[in-house]
């Protein structure tokens, strides 16, 4: 079989998701994966960069673009509700109180996105570094509708970088 054209666009809905701690702890109920590809949606993998403009003294047709701060989006992950609640078990940690028994507050993840090609085969894979669930949103319950119900999850991460899969 032929390989795939490397100038075809990937497909949106190929994708694999993996949380990670960064050792083994009572969150993990396998230890360091906190999940591997449960998500029907992933968003806000971006970068901003914020130009600094200055204007030089007398030239008043052209200002100067330099490079200012980087920042980063908000990861936002979006599955179907189980009885697994290890999302849930990681988001209480990070935010314990100081007094609390856990020792884990601010408990930061790491993650990784890989994006396949139309073979399957893993294309672009991205690295996301000092992860922390910020929001977590159980689905809305509604007995009139049937859908299944899905459950959210916002995260902010320090930086990514992207490279091949």
């Amino acid at each position: 079989m032929a390989s795939p054209d490397p100038t075809y666009p990937f497909t949106n809905f190929n994708f694999l998701v993996s949380l990670t701690l960064p050792q083994p702890s009572a969150v993990g109920a396998q230890g360091n994966p906190l999940c591997n590809g449960e998500f029907s949606e992933c968003d806000g993998l971006e970068m901003t960069v914020e130009p600094k403009t200055v204007r030089e003294g007398g030239n008043n047709t052209k200002q100067i673009h330099l490079v200012g701060p980087v920042s980063y989006g908000n990861l936002t992950l979006k599955r179907g509700m189980t009885s697994n609640q290890d999302l849930w078990k990681w988001f209480a940690a990070a935010v314990a109180s100081p007094a609390a028994q856990t020792k884990q507050r601010g408990l930061l993840a790491g993650a990784e996105i890989v994006m396949a090609d139309a073979s399957g085969a893993g294309s672009v894979r991205y690295r996301l570094y000092d992860c922390l669930p910020i929001k977590l949103k159980a689905s809305p319950m509604n007995a009139k509708d049937g859908a299944v119900a899905i459950e959210e999850m916002q995260i902010a991460y320090s930086y990514f970088t992207i490279e091949p899969a």
